[in-house]
């Protein structure tokens, strides 16, 4: 039962892990996605701190005005490459939010390569 005052009793913090997870989820639904691509931070991340990233292919940023995401995929053969792009963008942007009532003001996609499939007749 509220009362209609609400008293602040702390703080919430979600890390950037568990936004990256909840994007790799979405991404990874997202029909014409092949895989997430390994970048540049990844290797150092696992060349400094001697263990892969819980999650590849997404950087997430945090700031007052909202998180950022941006996502490195490999695409199948055949799609609609900017049709693919938007599906990503409008199922992380939803994912996140519903599950970290966060802001999200921006998903970036980053195609890095396309995934051909052998056909066996």
């Amino acid at each position: 039962m509220s009362t209609g005052s609400e008293e602040k009793l702390g703080t919430l913090k979600i890390s950037d892990d568990v936004i990256a997870i909840c994007a790799m989820n979405a991404t990874l639904k997202t029909k014409g996605v092949a895989r997430l691509s390994s970048v540049f931070y990844d290797n150092i991340s696992k060349n400094i701190f001697g263990k892969e990233p819980l999650y590849k292919g997404i950087k997430v940023n945090q700031n007052d005005e909202g998180i950022s995401i941006d996502i490195y995929v490999i695409v199948e053969y055949s799609v609609k490459i900017p049709e693919v792009a938007w599906d990503i963008q409008v199922n992380v942007k939803k994912e996140v939010e519903n599950m970290t009532e966060a802001a999200v003001r921006a998903v970036n996609i980053h195609v890095q390569g396309v995934h051909f499939t052998d056909e066996e007749d």
